[in-house]
């Protein structure tokens, strides 16, 4: 069946017309975020951590003796699955548990020093490659760009 009128037949990907998702936050959000992803996956790979692992040693390593349960709120996590994660981790003599000095019945996580030695690389690391991916921005223009996405979640 011909195409009718209202119907564009592209021959190129650079003909597709994609100007009505260009107008949503989610496509563009998910277009820049998929950028970033393609440079964080494997050069995280190299230090053994998924995007889920860096974010968990990030917060940790910044607010060491952090909850499960804080650290649950504030990666937006289930806390099934997070049990797994700190399982594995702690296994893996990047993080310990420790009794919380305020609470009784919690236990507070920390980066173990091999921990604080592996995050200060893979920090670096993502710092160069967000550089990398955001190249084409100022500095002034990514501090906008990471205030109005913040916007948008919190």
């Amino acid at each position: 069946m011909p195409p009718t009128k209202t119907q564009r037949v592209s021959a190129s990907a650079e003909e597709v017309d994609t100007s009505y998702l260009q107008t949503l936050v989610g496509y563009n959000a998910r277009r820049a975020a998929l950028t970033v992803i393609s440079l964080f996956v494997p050069r995280m790979a190299e230090y053994g951590l998924r995007p889920v692992d860096f974010s968990i040693l990030s917060v940790i390593g910044h607010n060491s003796g952090i909850t499960s349960k804080q650290l649950c709120k504030v990666l937006d996590l289930l806390p099934p699955n997070l049990v797994g994660k700190i399982g594995s981790l702690e296994q893996a003599g990047i993080l310990e548990r420790r009794p919380h000095p305020f609470d009784g019945r919690a236990l507070g996580l920390h980066l173990t020093p091999s921990g604080h030695d592996l995050m200060r690389q893979a920090e670096r690391t993502a710092f160069e490659l967000e550089a990398e991916a955001a190249g084409a921005l100022t500095a002034a223009e990514r501090k906008t760009l990471i205030r109005l996405l913040q916007k948008v979640y919190q």
